[in-house]
């Protein structure tokens, strides 16, 4: 707890932008697969997105706190937040890869679709769109799904995150 309140410094600034852009750029590959490359997210992809949107603007404040020099411990909590974040990301990208490589049953409601509805109004063809099943992967890239990929940079970017929070300060 003590290296929480020890000041912020370069690693803590560093880590507070390269995270911000890193979160973003995470979900917003995942949603450009979804409105440009035409994958429509399941239930799970859709939760798995949470933290990063929760991420971003925690990594922008951590990056304002250091570059405004104000106590090191608002800095390094920030930090510590995004790297929780990244934590409960990761347990939901390992949660939904399970699902996906059958090891556990998905939750109930993922996947259940509607009859697709009569008419031509904009409610009738809201219905009628059915999500994903959330134990099929959309496609595999290198043996693994959109989901198995999250594993791994959530796990990268908690890491980063916790580092940066638990840092001790330079000497210069």
């Amino acid at each position: 707890m003590t290296m929480l309140k020890a000041p912020a410094g370069k690693t803590q600034t560093l880590a507070s932008a390269f995270l911000a852009a890193a979160m973003a750029a995470t979900v917003g590959t995942a949603l450009g697969f979804q409105h440009i490359g035409g994958y429509l997210p399941c239930k799970l992809c859709l939760e798995q997105r949470l933290p990063y949107y929760i991420g971003v603007p925690v990594m922008l404040l951590a990056l304002v706190a250091a570059l405004m020099k104000l106590p090191g411990m608002v800095t390094r909590m920030l930090l510590l937040a995004g790297g929780l974040l990244m934590i409960w990301g990761l347990g939901l990208a390992v949660y939904h890869a399970g699902v996906e490589w059958a090891f556990w049953p998905g939750p109930a409601d993922c996947g259940v679709g509607f009859a697709p509805a009569e008419g031509n109004n904009l409610l009738d063809q809201l219905n009628a769109v059915v999500p994903p099943s959330c134990d099929v992967a959309a496609g595999r890239f290198l043996g693994l799904s959109f989901a198995g990929w999250n594993v791994i940079a959530s796990a990268i970017l908690a890491t980063i995150a916790l580092k940066a929070a638990f840092a001790a300060p330079r000497q210069n």
